[in-house]
């Protein structure tokens, strides 16, 4: 199933993507896309009503696809060809940063450049989303806890994020650096998560063309890891990182400005198209 929520901020209803790719109301079975509602046993409720039966929307503004996201867990330099482009060698062991819930907006939302940035990057993602709470779970268990996956834009202000003292987090987690959508789609969908193609593109330039293959640690690798250290829960998303060609790499470097339109997307998992805006 490919799940969605459309409306306004604030105001999404949740809805499905059907076969002949309309969009189907299901506010009248659920209240929104998230928690028991993409639970194994939430998803087989939703699985087993028949799409014709539901109302028919208009299409609109498509909203982030998961509502109530707990955590929002992101992986650095989990791709071997990323890492080789900014000089950076592969760590022995997952890098593990968090962006902040609040950086989460809908996949076709403006991004807001934040004030005294100069850096700001892209970055396109494999976003896991949790359905089932996992705690010390093995990988062979893994995706059992997963409902499904989402395109993530893992956007980044780079000298917010390396160049001042701390950690990460500050250059990841600004207002609008967290478009993930535009579906949520359930895992029956996508069987293998570690052969998916990646693109983006800069003002319809290429500029990331990758695979999910070239992952130093998958999926499965993520959720067991991760898992040891925290709990994870219904709705928490796993963006995990991204391949090669992103501005920081590039020689010289490149950033976006005011006006740019960032298109990016996943084989399977669909599209986003942002146009990057000034803060006022």
């Amino acid at each position: 199933m490919k799940l969605m929520r459309v409306g306004e901020a604030g105001s999404e209803k949740p809805a499905l993507l059907d076969a002949d790719g309309k969009i189907r109301d299901l506010s009248g079975h659920v209240a929104d896309i998230g928690g028991e509602v993409i639970t194994p046993a939430g998803l087989a409720r939703i699985a087993a009503i028949d799409p014709k039966s539901l109302p028919e929307l208009a299409p609109t503004r498509i909203g982030a696809c998961i509502a109530g996201t707990g955590k929002f867990i992101c992986i650095g330099l989990n791709y071997s060809d990323h890492a080789a482009e900014t000089g950076a060698t592969v760590p022995p062991e997952p890098i593990i940063f968090m962006k902040a819930t609040s950086a989460i907006v809908g996949p076709n939302d403006n991004v807001v450049i934040p004030r005294g940035s100069e850096k700001t990057d892209w970055e396109v993602e494999l976003g896991v989303v949790i359905g089932k709470t996992a705690k010390y779970v093995t990988q062979a268990e893994a995706l059992d806890h997963v409902a499904g996956y989402c395109v993530s834009n893992d956007v980044s202000e780079r000298a917010f994020q390396t160049e001042r003292s701390g950690q990460w987090t500050k250059g990841k987690s600004c207002d609008t650096f967290g478009p993930i959508g535009p579906w949520l789609v359930t895992k029956d969908e996508i069987p293998e998560p570690q052969n998916l193609g990646m693109w983006l593109t800069v003002n319809g330039q290429k500029m990331q063309n990758g695979s999910s293959k070239t992952m130093v640690y998958g999926v499965a690798f993520l959720v067991s890891y991760l898992s040891q250290f925290m709990s994870l829960h219904p709705g928490d998303v796993i963006s995990t990182g991204t391949p090669p060609g992103v501005g920081m790499g590039l020689k010289p470097p490149r950033y976006l400005k005011a006006g740019d339109v960032v298109e990016l997307g996943i084989e399977g998992l669909g599209t986003q198209k942002q146009t990057f805006v000034a803060d006022r």
